[in-house]
């Protein structure tokens, strides 16, 4: 078996209940967590690409079938469809804690369960590289994991390039499980990730320079932590300072520079310069480094802190700073307090009461040049990454008590002996033909009257889609797709937050002609959270459904 995204869950679910005929897997872009690690929750925070996902399957859902393909049935059975979906982001949110529904398809949670060789692929823009580092560390079946430098796409389509030849790579491993070929490929390297250069801010990069290393086991046996306190003078240094309480509550709209959850390879999708965000956070720098430092692995924070209300969360970034200030975001995370001790057991915080907690930040691989400064942001909000927490909460930190630890691999001779993927080689795409021109936005706007800040995507050719209106030339059929989004929030007032998702996509092919529109709804009170959607469905000038959904969930510390 072999998938990307859900299609890669599948590979590692099926493998986990051992079908006699499966002989080995190849995963790309997936997750073995589907709590911590997915689309959905992230540190116990609602992310709000939870909405988006939800949102954009109920306009794919509510698409008619084919009568090409159907027949004359293909009317009926779109009634048919489209009275039976519902909003999958009502099912979510009633699952706020790490329960048996996410545990069910988890393969975290038995390892042991999969008993064939696991090729596990993806790359660092995307959302789900994670995985990777924690399958090669948890499985005990032969097993193999590439992280390049891409978003959540195939890897001979890369982007960011450079792209590998992964399907003469998949060939190789289908050869040795499948046919027993002595190929070597089982006596490479456990892991091998791109580590990629130092480069300034960008909200889109064409390439990541950088260089590929292996590790031959995971954890790397050559990788050491190197521990930094956050000290009182602003210091990240090896030494610690003296001990001391530092009090901050970032802006609501603390976040915006933040990029999207996974890349897709759209426009604007990646954080631009972090100086802003690090403004309206507590930050923590070291001097200009005295040489080249490179990190691999999953950087790890401990803070001690205290909150003044019983629900808080709190974002870490590390940044990249350059000489001339310019900062580029390396990894992140985040976590919602009361998760301190447990995903399926969250408990409040005591206010004034101060705990240590942990915060791993997303495995990365990054090397940091000479003469540039590791900074450490911390912020209590990071909207609309994660939903915001019912109240702006004032955090208070103790240095000294507080420390940062990385993941130090030095350079080895032997990664230059690595042998090269295979130039990347794909099928021909499917041809098109653009009918009509077609616009792409991404605005951040402040209102300085009201205080309303606002975040827009506007695309016509849709979140996955070409540019514009095209034709499916081999099949005739016309695709337009628009999409609009909108997340809003104040400044002083969390609860204010509101995402918007609007939605139509026409498909026509002749005197077929076809459209679904979908809006989606989602904004919170201190004590639940609220979720609408609509979905109107044309066959040419007739409306032939209209549905609306309503519902709202209580908050479980969230």
């Amino acid at each position: 078996m072999m998938g990307k995204s859900w299609g890669g869950f599948n590979a590692l679910q099926v493998a986990a209940m051992r079908p006699p005929a499966l002989k080995a897997i190849l995963t790309v872009c997936s997750t073995d967590d589907r709590y911590h690690d997915d689309i959905h929750f992230m540190g116990g925070c609602l992310l709000e690409a939870n909405q988006m996902w939800s949102a954009t399957m109920m306009a794919l859902n509510n698409l008619p079938p084919d009568p090409e393909i159907v027949g004359e049935r293909w009317l009926e059975m779109w009634r048919e469809r489209l009275a039976s979906h519902k909003p999958w982001a009502l099912t979510w949110l009633k699952h706020q804690t790490r329960d048996a529904y996410w545990k069910h398809g988890s393969v975290i949670e038995d390892y042991d369960a999969i008993e064939v060789p696991v090729y596990a692929i993806g790359g660092w823009a995307d959302g789900y590289s994670n995985a990777i580092p924690r399958l090669m560390a948890g499985l005990k079946v032969p097993r193999r994991g590439i992280i390049g430098p891409w978003v959540h796409i195939y890897p001979h389509d890369g982007v960011p390039s450079p792209a590998m030849g992964f399907l003469q790579d998949a060939l190789r491993w289908w050869d040795r499980w499948l046919k027993g070929a002595d190929n070597g490929i089982d006596a490479e390297p456990v892991l091998r990730v791109w580590m990629q250069e130092s480069v300034p801010p960008a909200t889109n990069y064409a390439e990541r320079p950088g260089r590929w290393v292996a590790e031959s086991a995971w954890p790397g046996p050559g990788i050491t932590p190197r521990l930094l306190h956050l000290n009182d003078d602003g210091s990240l240094a090896e030494k610690k300072r003296k001990r001391a309480e530092i009090a901050f509550c970032s802006p609501a709209s603390t976040g915006l520079e933040g990029g999207e959850w996974c890349g897709f390879g759209l426009s604007g999708e990646l954080p631009p310069d972090q100086r802003g965000e690090d403004g309206r956070s507590l930050c923590f720098e070291t001097a200009p480094l005295a040489e080249r430092l490179e990190l691999l692995g999953a950087p790890v924070v401990s803070l001690r802190i205290a909150s003044d209300r019983p629900v808080a969360q709190i974002a870490v970034r590390i940044n990249d700073v350059a000489p001339d200030g310019a900062a580029t975001r390396v990894t992140y995370g985040v976590l919602n307090l009361t998760h301190r001790d447990s995903h399926e057991k969250p408990r409040a915080l005591k206010p004034g009461k101060a705990y240590t907690v942990r915060v791993q930040l997303n495995d990365i691989a990054h090397a940091f040049p000479a003469g540039h400064r590791i900074r450490l942001a911390l912020s209590t909000c990071y909207w609309p990454l994660v939903w915001p927490a019912p109240e702006n909460a004032t955090l208070t930190l103790t240095t000294a008590a507080s420390t940062l630890e990385l993941p130090v691999r030095p350079p080895r001779e032997e990664d230059t002996a690595l042998p090269a993927f295979a130039e990347a080689e794909k099928a021909p795409n499917v041809p098109v033909t653009q009918l009509q021109s077609g616009r792409f936005e991404r605005n951040v706007t402040r209102n300085l009257v009201t205080g309303e800040v606002a975040s827009t995507l506007f695309c016509e050719g849709g979140f996955f889609g070409l540019d514009g209106t095209y034709a499916i030339d081999p099949i005739g059929t016309e695709v337009a797709h628009t999409l609009n989004r909108a997340y809003t929030i104040h400044d002083d007032d969390p609860l204010c937050a509101g995402a918007v998702f609007d939605q139509s996509i026409a498909l026509s092919r002749g005197d077929w002609k076809t459209r679904v529109d979908i809006r989606t709804r989602q904004w919170s009170s201190a004590t639940h959270i609220h979720h609408e959607g609509e979905v109107d469905a044309w066959h040419g000038e007739e409306k032939i459904s209209s549905r609306c959904w309503s519902g709202k969930v209580a908050r479980k510390l969230m």
